[in-house]
């Protein structure tokens, strides 16, 4: 029984769960079966031939996998790796006296002009492993032209981060994060500005942009075009980050992430021409980006839209001087011209199988970035405990109450306890909620049809506090919550990504965790394959990677199942 229609359960049904008649949600199980693996110790692994010079980020891949296979061995410092001593201080001012191991490996590798791209488990620092590097290249750049200009020559153009993220959230949080890096006098570093959600282009340029690709289409083409101001800030941008980069390189985002990085190749374009020509070229020259036949024209919608999991499409937009049947792909990116910016790609899962996956795509148009990747990437984290639970339409309540009762349970009771509980949709979310509250669970709630200011409020409070956050996949990417101590899949997700996302939330920097699955009989033989990848230590991916033939199965079996209620 789906967890939405438990509203519309017999009150037979509710009472056999110890609720009261208005109880109004599913799940439950009896049979707890303890998963406990610890996969072999890798360690992290350079997989791109492509660059060399990386004597300190070898010595943190070979490292033996001691300790808590969080943080860098004790001999690897940020200075070590080739950060400043001011920006040292800004991260022990921030809690960070050490570096991870992600951090360790990619940092001196985004140091470099190398394009880099970073596939690592969750909570495993790739934030900062990015941050880091771009805003000590800042600060380098800063001192440059400070040099410079004591002596008299004109000031260097400011450079600027672009840090793209699929979400409203994400992109806040990748700012309070660049901003929470402070020099002696109580200042960023230097400053970061989000544009996304309702947030206008900020009044003072940033040295740190983060939006979302919607947002960012939108204020470039509204950004004073007939002072060519766009074709400033495409040439001033020199970092640009691809934060959740499967999803920004695939599905809805694809096509406004290829429409945004013809952008940023034009100025590459123009760079080679000039260079080929010996010429030098300013953003005022002759040679203005257009939107040409196999383009979408300037107007593309007025404001973010987000669907499930708050993520920003597109609107509909105004379509210019496009022809019937074109439709923009790849195929007009792959031309490399002289580099004139320095791209970054991170995401805690990154399948490569298949030209058209995220990993593949970038193996194409990046053949010579260098790739990082995670031991645990998209594998079982042993710090993580594991509970399997089958339940049933009559079982499903009781045992999600168990599941949480048990998560709330703590050795330590100074420490706010965090469970957060996964469903696949609004309905199921509302419904656990219910549930939770009549057995006197107080619980958060977090999913797409609340606004961005509830959904924020509602996560302050549960990152301050503690308690049980009810959510969809819309809280499992991307957004960090520390101390997260149990996860529960309410109802069994649907692909991998999204399994390795909602597990991802608890067991982070270092820290241990328990993750709760129910699943149903429809979901055993998916269980079953998951459990036997992390048996093995074989990436989870593969256990998914029938996803159509077991949705097709799913569909069969519904289907089954209502012509024999009909009959």
């Amino acid at each position: 029984m789906a967890l939405h229609h438990l509203r519309l359960a017999p009150l037979a049904l509710l009472r056999v769960a110890g609720l009261p008649p208005r109880a109004s949600s599913r799940l439950a199980s009896r049979h707890h079966h303890h998963l406990l693996f610890a996969p072999p110790a890798r360690p992290w692994r350079l997989l791109s031939p492509a660059a060399r010079p990386r004597a300190l980020a070898a010595a943190a891949a070979e490292a033996d996998g001691t300790g808590d296979g969080f943080f860098a061995e004790d001999t690897t410092s940020w200075g070590s790796l080739g950060v400043s001593d001011r920006l040292a201080y800004a991260l022990r001012g921030a809690g960070l006296a050490r570096p991870s191991l992600v951090q360790a490996s990619c940092i001196p590798h985004v140091l470099t002009a190398n394009d880099v791209i970073v596939a690592a488990e969750t909570g495993s620092g790739k934030t900062h492993g990015y941050l880091v590097p771009l805003i000590e290249k800042l600060c380098s750049k800063s001192s440059n032209t400070e040099d410079d200009n004591s002596q008299g020559t004109a000031p260097g153009a400011p450079d600027i981060v672009l840090v793209l993220c699929p979400n409203v959230m994400l992109c806040e949080q990748v700012v309070r994060m660049a901003n929470s890096l402070l020099d002696e006098s109580g200042e960023p570093l230097k400053s970061a500005a989000a544009v996304c959600g309702p947030k206008g282009w900020p009044a003072v340029h940033p040295d740190i942009l983060v939006a979302t690709p919607a947002a960012l289409l939108n204020y470039l083409f509204d950004y004073d075009p007939e002072k060519r101001r766009r074709e400033r800030f495409m040439r001033h941008v020199k970092f640009v980050v691809f934060d959740e980069a499967d999803m920004l390189l695939c599905g809805s985002f694809e096509n406004q992430v290829i429409r945004l990085i013809h952008m940023l190749r034009f100025d590459e374009k123009l760079l080679s021409r000039a260079l080929d020509a010996g010429k030098e070229v300013s953003p005022g020259s002759d040679d203005e980006y257009h939107e040409d036949s196999d383009s979408e024209g300037a107007e593309f919608s007025g404001s973010d839209e987000e669907n499930e999991g708050n993520l920003v499409r597109d609107r509909p937009g105004k379509v210019e001087n496009s022809p019937a049947g074109a439709r923009k792909d790849w195929g007009r990116v792959r031309k490399i011209y002289k580099r004139s910016k320095q791209y970054v790609f991170v995401a805690a899962t990154l399948p490569q199988s298949g030209k058209k996956t995220a990993g593949g795509v970038l193996k194409r148009m990046f053949p010579d970035a260098v790739w990082v990747s995670g031991t645990y990437l998209h594998r079982h984290n042993p710090r993580l405990e594991r509970r399997w639970i089958e339940v049933t339409a009559d079982t499903q309540v009781d045992a999600l109450i168990d599941a949480v009762k048990y998560g709330l349970k703590s050795k330590d009771h100074d420490a706010p306890k965090r469970t957060m509980v996964f469903t696949n949709t609004v309905d199921a979310a509302n419904s656990v909620s219910d549930i939770l509250q009549r057995v006197g669970i107080p619980c958060i709630l977090y999913h797409r049809e609340s606004s961005l200011e509830e959904r924020a409020n509602n996560l302050q409070s549960f990152r301050e506090n503690g308690g049980v956050l009810v959510c969809t996949d819309a809280a499992a990417r991307g957004l960090d919550v520390p101390n997260v101590s149990h996860v529960i899949q309410a109802e069994f997700a649907a692909c991998a990504v999204d399994f390795l996302h909602r597990v991802g939330r608890t067991a982070r920097a270092g820290q241990s965790g328990i993750v709760t699955s129910l699943y149903t009989e429809a979901n055993r033989d998916l269980v079953r394959a998951v459990r036997q990848a992390e048996e093995l230590a074989q990436p989870v991916e593969r256990a998914f990677s029938r996803k159509r033939s077991f949705r097709n199965k799913l569909k069969k079996q519904a289907l089954q199942r209502q012509e024999a209620s009909l009959a």
